[in-house]
């Protein structure tokens, strides 16, 4: 569906971006792709990569809603994927993470109507699902923007949705490389905020294919969870780090223990299809059904049991020690 289409995304020289023009220029011919960021050496260095005749690169920021329609102009697919992400930074800096994260989105969605683009999906995460710090609570209001935008545009274009996933294995500034910078350096421990904490793990990869296939199955106003297993922080230090002892040093500010993605006051809106969830919305679409048991694909979910939740420490699946270094190793290659 993405052959001769101009799909635009925000944030993208990030690690996302990266793969998913990767993919994009794999598996499909694109007539353009559209890196829209702030960081004009991110984008010099990924034009090194990315300089094929079909890419573009569009210096700009969400916040900035004019630039936005600039660019968004002829688009048919976005994906939001800018965000301030660092949870101990947003603590600390919480009006420019809002300014980003909410003020942002609203952007994004103001100038995707504008220039009546055909599909966007606003990448969240599993903080957003009742959060307990900043980060989490902007994402939060972030899809609930888009996801009230299906009402703005009425049964006409654009279709809103989101998708939400948890850790990304080797993500920058995400635990991965930096357990390796510390194994690197010769650190003599590695560092456990609790022995307890658990995680989603999901490769890059595997969410670049998630967001691809929820493009053909969206109907707007829905938000997808695909089903990936859980790790423990203790077997990931083992797996990475067998020779070295764990020191544990407490949570970080607006860490949480476990996370979750599907929270149980949704459970009478979620529905469980064969490899995800579909969180649908709890307003209604005045000018279409919200009936979400069925997708865009027609495959079939069912509505999942009352109170039910998904999350980190009570996912059936969870990866070995041995897994997760096989799991890691096939991410990163």
């Amino acid at each position: 569906m993405f052959d001769g289409k101009t799909i635009l995304i925000t944030g993208g020289t990030g690690s996302f971006g990266h793969k998913y023009t990767q993919t994009l220029l794999t598996r499909y011919k694109p007539k353009k792709i559209i890196i829209f960021s702030r960081d004009e050496l991110k984008q010099y260095e990924m034009q090194q990569k990315f300089n094929q005749s079909c890419m573009r690169y569009f210096i700009g920021d969400v916040r900035d809603e004019y630039r936005l329609v600039r660019a968004m102009h002829g688009v048919d697919y976005v994906i939001h994927a800018a965000a301030l992400k660092q949870v101990p930074a947003a603590e600390y800096n919480p009006t420019e993470c809002i300014r980003t994260n909410i003020n942002g989105a609203e952007n994004v969605i103001n100038a995707a109507i504008e220039t009546n683009v055909e599909k966007v999906i606003a990448l969240s995460t599993d903080k957003a699902a009742n959060p307990v710090n900043l980060y989490g609570a902007t994402k939060l209001a972030s899809d609930k923007l888009f996801i009230a935008a299906n009402n703005m545009t009425g049964g006409s274009r654009p279709r809103f949705s989101v998708v939400r996933y948890g850790n990304v294995v080797g993500s920058r500034g995400s635990v991965v490389p930096f357990f390796e910078q510390l194994i690197k350096s010769g650190s003599d421990h590695i560092p456990i905020t609790h022995p307890e904490m658990t995680r989603f793990w999901i490769s890059l990869q595997q969410g670049v294919d998630f967001v691809l296939k929820n493009f053909e199955r969206m109907l707007g106003g829905e938000i997808f969870v695909p089903k990936i297993p859980s790790i423990r922080i203790v077997d990931l230090a083992t797996a990475m780090a067998p020779h070295l002892p764990q020191k544990v040093i407490g949570i970080r500010p607006g860490e949480k223990l476990h996370e979750m993605m599907c929270p149980g006051d949704m459970s009478y809106h979620t529905y469980e299809f064969s490899d995800h969830f579909v969180i649908a919305p709890a307003i209604k679409f005045f000018n279409r059904s919200n009936d979400f048991s069925t997708n865009a694909l027609n495959e079939q979910g069912k509505l999942v049991a009352p109170g039910f939740e998904y999350v980190s420490d009570t996912n059936p699946d969870f990866l070995s020690v041995g897994q997760m270094r096989q799991f890691n190793e096939e991410a990163l290659s």
